[in-house]
């Protein structure tokens, strides 16, 4: 019987233990409902609008660099180097607190959404302009020729004949920086943003709940980047070119 009896006392424990964990999280569903989950969506909201508006501008303003540096006159070039060469160096978040800390110092207040938006665009330019760059570069030099033949200045062949081909074959690099800028957003924070990873914060510290607070962000980003990563593979896809890397074998397939 005492044998019995000691064998049923790490099953009691071990019983006892997943008791305590349900009823632990039982008794968290009122926070993550009315307090969690609602600061996490108004969080999300903010860094969508970081996202959507930084990615067109920076894609924009990436490839206006990227075509000075390969098109544009000397000192052109030297300024676009310049600008790739600083903002690729400068860590995001020395940049952001540039932005934020720095430049009112010397009279000019940005804002916190301002700040983060204006260092986002400026780190995902200098990185798009890279990837369009090499693109640009690819696209053989008769084909601009051949645009200048029928007419065309040097401007309208580089705006119709280069450039559409060349963003094609840059699509993976700048789609991938897309996905990086989802995951970097989370630095808005510092400069007083409340977005994803700043709610998260703001509740982990008032409630002392930080385990639950980031697990629920580190979700948040993954939904997020899997179902980008998803809509990034299917625009690869449509617009690869046939005979490319992962076309050729599309094109085989009849597909």
């Amino acid at each position: 019987m005492d044998n019995l009896t000691s064998a049923s006392v790490p099953v009691d424990g071990l019983s006892g233990f997943f008791q305590s964990m349900l009823d632990s999280i039982i008794s968290q569903i009122p926070f993550w409902q009315d307090i969690l989950l609602p600061a996490l969506w108004d969080g999300l909201w903010v860094t969508m609008q970081l996202v959507i508006m930084t990615a067109p501008l920076g894609f924009l303003l990436g490839l206006l660099v990227a075509v000075s540096r390969v098109y544009g006159p000397a000192p052109v070039k030297w300024l676009a180097k310049l600008y790739v060469i600083f903002f690729r160096g400068c860590p995001l978040l020395v940049l952001l607190f540039i932005l934020y800390f720095g430049l009112p110092s010397i009279g000019i207040v940005l804002g916190s959404f301002m700040s983060a938006l204006v260092g986002f665009i400026l780190c995902n330019s200098a990185y798009n302009s890279e990837y369009l760059r090499g693109a640009l570069q690819s696209i053989k030099r008769g084909q601009l020729l051949a645009a200048r033949s029928l007419g065309m200045t040097k401007a309208q062949g580089v705006l119709y004949v280069v450039v559409p081909q060349a963003l094609r074959r840059a699509l993976p690099g700048v789609s991938n920086e897309f996905i990086y800028l989802i995951k970097y957003s989370s630095l808005a924070y510092v400069v007083a943003v409340i977005e994803l990873t700043g709610a998260a914060k703001i509740i982990a510290s008032k409630y002392f709940m930080y385990f639950e607070a980031f697990a629920a962000v580190g979700v948040f980003y993954l939904v997020l980047v899997t179902i980008t990563t998803i809509g990034v593979h299917w625009l690869e896809k449509k617009y690869a070119i046939p005979g490319v890397s992962g076309a050729a074998a599309k094109t085989d397939n009849g597909q």
